[in-house]
């Protein structure tokens, strides 16, 4: 019989110590953190966007990150002329990154497939919940309606109708943003590396099997 250890993936970055109050009222300010590549489908949160500003949520969108996408992402803001909902903020030091993520209401990630999703877990930390796909990765670093949102289809249509489904529920939204914040803290590499090492040092003790 075969055993597994599940080992959570750990992040640098340092929780709050407290989070601050965050309201939904007024701009809903919508960032997405990223390599800015193809397979991580920006064009879609930027068309999110749109679609919250057709339905008559005031929202704005920050791109933080660079990548071979960053002029056809410029170009397709430009054509749909939407200059002033999405601004690109390029590359950002961590305190930089650490303050959008911290100032935002949500972060969205609307990649093909993740790994994990780092990111998330950083916003989470920073106290902000995420708004993804149902893709690989990111269904496991963001719990469905517990610390954040997962749409039930990969489409811009579908992530904007769940982001709107909760807008006027503040409570829903302080709750999942609390347990998003929790939940970040266990992934810290002081919280990780002490199982990491363990395990580790577990198997070492093992006496080596001969063929």
């Amino acid at each position: 019989m075969r055993s597994i250890t599940r080992i959570p993936y750990g992040v640098d970055t340092q929780t709050l110590t407290e989070l601050s109050h965050k309201t939904l009222e007024g701009p809903l300010r919508l960032v997405f953190v990223s390599r800015l590549a193809p397979n991580k489908r920006v064009d879609h949160a930027i068309r999110t966007t749109h679609i919250l500003r057709q339905n008559g949520v005031n929202a704005t969108l920050k791109i933080a990150g660079t990548g071979d996408s960053l002029q056809d992402l410029r170009r397709f803001v430009s054509e749909h002329r939407l200059e002033d909902i999405v601004q690109f903020v390029g590359y950002l030091s961590e305190p930089e990154k650490n303050e959008l993520l911290r100032e935002s209401h949500f972060l969205l990630h609307t990649s093909v497939r993740e790994g994990w999703g780092l990111n998330v877990i950083e916003a989470n930390a920073m106290g902000t919940p995420a708004a993804v796909y149902p893709t690989e990765g990111l269904t496991e670093s963001t719990l469905k309606n517990q610390t954040g949102l997962v749409s039930e289809e990969e489409s811009p249509e579908s992530l904007a109708s769940c982001i709107l489904e909760k807008l006027k529920d503040e409570e829903f939204y302080n709750r999942i943003r609390i347990a998003a914040w929790e939940r970040s803290k266990s992934f810290h590499w002081s919280q990780v590396l002490p199982i990491a090492c363990d395990w580790l040092e577990s198997q070492a003790q093992k006496p080596i099997k001969k063929c």
